[in-house]
């Protein structure tokens, strides 16, 4: 037994010393995977700091301002400040060259508030035009609040309290707590470690087998007498390796990345610290090393490293696919999540940065299944290199 375990500590350091001759991919994929924690962090929070300073500005666009005196003074009364809308307003806004819903008042809009009819008014967005959809909401309550400012005049008038029209009080209670709703932002984030893991172990996969029978090295390494698994175990622990790296930098480049956050308001939700970042890499690990056994496998059936690429797209699109389903299910997080590879990750490490604890049975769930696929890939990696050598 210790013999075979020099032989696979000796395929192991080779494997490495080969991936690491590659050092344009290999530093491509470090540098990836350093800086993409600070980047997707810098990018969220300038997404959240722009809504923020959108919500400040306080600015509402009217067109027929001069048909709505009373409207206006409600505005400025909520300290709004308000402006005419440009007359292209409708193009503006279809180009996304303008950014703010707009109110739309009829010319009879002052005629018809003191005779008691009820004028339409109009708050113009394209959908298709994020900021400008984003202030929808906004401008809509602006304009309830002043017509319950009317009708409680208008009741006042007449002696009669403006309690009449609402015989309850509704209050809203939010049982969600500041890191659950910050991951309304954040929850992205284990995606992108995903990605990053999955790709850091695809070109050492694909070289370590498709790329050594293209070159021509695999047959002479079969002609050794080490049996087929031991070569097998030192390829994917180099492969492994290099993806469990990969799985580190990019868990823990969210650390550093923290101090770039320009929102206030998401730098108090995002809670991220060392224990956070210990539990994204109990879920990590295992799926890093699972994964570059599979694409091992998948790669070991071709001849050339374009046709493995080709190949492991399949697998790259399965695991960019998994994660989505938590993103278009309504009904919440399911018990089979935690069986399915990438979704159980993504279910955990979203588990993670909501601040819920992990459970021992969640942990072990998708860790039995990464073992499995791990341990299936490595033996039919060694059956076909069994059979390339029988040839």
């Amino acid at each position: 037994m210790s013999g075979r375990l020099r032989v696979v500590g000796t395929v192991l350091r080779k494997e490495l010393v080969d991936a690491m001759r590659d050092r344009r991919t290999l530093l491509t994929v470090f540098i990836t995977s350093v800086l993409m924690g600070p980047l997707v962090l810098l990018a969220v929070s300038a997404l959240v700091a722009s809504l923020e300073a959108r919500a400040e500005e306080r600015v509402v666009y009217i067109a027929g301002l001069e048909h709505a005196p009373s409207l206006r003074n409600f505005f400025a009364r909520q300290t709004y400040v308000v402006k005419a809308a440009p007359a292209d307003y409708e193009a503006q806004l279809r180009k996304s060259t303008f950014s703010h819903p707009v109110v739309v008042v009829p010319a009879d809009f002052e005629t018809a508030l003191v005779q008691g009819d009820v004028p339409v008014v109009e708050v113009v967005a394209d959908s298709a035009n994020t900021r400008a959809q984003a202030g929808v909401p906004g401008v809509a309550r602006l304009l309830h609040a002043f017509a319950r400012e009317r009708v409680a005049l208008t009741l006042a008038l007449r002696g009669v309290s403006a309690r009449v029209l609402e015989p309850i009080q509704v209050e809203d209670r939010d049982l969600a707590s500041t890191q659950t709703r910050s991951t309304r932002i954040t929850g992205i984030l284990p995606y992108f470690v995903l990605m990053a893991v999955l790709y850091g172990a695809l070109n050492a996969a694909l070289d370590a087998t498709a790329g050594e029978r293209e070159r021509g090295s695999l047959e002479p390494l079969l002609m050794n007498p080490p049996a087929r698994w031991t070569l097998v175990v030192g390829k994917w622990g180099a492969v492994a390796a290099v993806s469990m790296l990969i799985a580190v930098l990019s868990t823990l480049s969210f650390l550093p990345g923290q101090w770039l956050l320009r929102s206030d308001t998401l730098a108090a939700m995002f809670q991220y610290g060392p224990s956070e970042a210990l539990r994204f890499l109990v879920v990590l690990l295992p799926f890093a090393a699972a994964m570059s056994a599979l694409l091992m496998a998948v790669a070991i059936r071709c001849r050339s490293f374009k046709e493995a690429q080709a190949s492991a797209t399949i697998v790259v699109l399965a695991v960019s696919l998994m994660p989505l389903v938590s993103f278009f299910n309504l009904g919440g997080e399911a018990p089979w999540h935690l069986w399915v590879p990438a979704l159980a990750q993504n279910t955990l490490m979203t588990r993670v940065l909501k601040g819920e604890g992990l459970e021992l049975a969640q942990v072990l769930v998708p860790l039995l299944v990464c073992v499995a696929i791990g341990a299936a890939s490595i033996a039919y990696v060694a059956r076909m290199l069994r059979a390339a050598a029988l040839k």
